[in-house]
């Protein structure tokens, strides 16, 4: 073999190492990029966006005692979220929404005052009603007075307090009164079924015509009485996300707990019916 021959022939041996060097590190590369990338892909596909942040829930305050537990629950199974209520009258809570307060959730008292917030265009979608109440007569520990049915409350010198016509507490109580055929004329009108109920709490009245969950929640601080009537005057409760919700992602989550068997649970044994 002639040098050159011998020189051309290592040149080639030379070339192909290279060439299987370079196969072999550009399979390798490969491998592990795709191997990267299978990671990372699993680790996207496996994990979920945790909620976060403020949650306003404006609610009935007959929702008190048992939105504040479904809110409590809620920061529990979400952490880094935090439920921040404002209850009140509903009527109060829809003028509120409706002249642009910031709210996510809004839980009425009744589809009356829920119109309110949906006739001005201020709902995202359907409102649900997930709950019902109805009316018992709260009086002081040990019934005193013996009332025993609505008849008992006019012309009878008690000291008896509604709420505000314009609250659903209010509504309900004048509807329970005219299936009676009774006229009442109360001691004063309160602006929710708290405040109604706070009054004869502190002995300011001998009874008030609230809701079977206020006079539950009350405890020993109150007696209830439960009349026929209060079936004609039963409330629905809906709720819904609202449309400018600050938080929409996070109210969506608390509305479901509201509607699930957890939250469902906790409604019943606050006194309220389940639909």
């Amino acid at each position: 073999m002639t040098r050159s021959a011998r020189r051309t022939r290592r040149t080639v041996q030379v070339v192909g190492a290279s060439a299987a060097a370079l196969l072999a590190l550009s399979a390798c590369s490969s491998s592990d990029s795709d191997s990267g990338s299978g990671e990372k892909s699993e680790g996207s596909a496996g994990g979920s966006e945790q909620l976060s942040g403020t949650v306003n829930v404006f609610a009935a305050a007959s929702l008190t005692e048992s939105f504040t537990e479904l809110g409590e629950e809620f920061e529990k199974q979400h952490p880094g979220t935090k439920v921040v209520f404002n209850f009140g009258g509903s009527d109060s809570l829809a003028a509120g929404i409706t002249s642009g307060a910031p709210a996510d959730v809004f839980a009425s008292a009744s589809p009356r005052t829920m119109k309110v917030v949906t006739d001005a265009d201020a709902a995202s979608g359907t409102p649900a009603t997930f709950v019902r109440n109805r009316l018992e007569i709260a009086t002081l520990p040990g019934n005193p007075d013996k009332i025993a049915s609505l008849k008992d409350l006019p012309g009878s010198g008690l000291k008896v307090v509604l709420c505000d016509k314009s609250v659903p507490c209010g509504a309900a109580a004048e509807k329970a009164l005219t299936a009676a055929d009774l006229d009442l004329t109360p001691v004063s009108y309160e602006e929710d079924v708290k405040s109604a109920l706070n009054k004869v709490v502190l002995k300011e009245a001998d009874a008030a015509v609230v809701y079977k969950t206020d006079v539950r929640a009350a405890g020993d601080k109150v007696e209830g009485v439960e009349f026929p009537e209060a079936a004609d005057a039963v409330n629905d409760y809906p709720i819904t996300l609202l449309k400018d919700a600050p938080n929409a992602e996070v109210g969506e989550a608390f509305i479901e707990l509201v509607r699930s068997a957890e939250g469902q649970k906790v409604l019943t044994e606050a006194g309220f019916t389940a639909l």
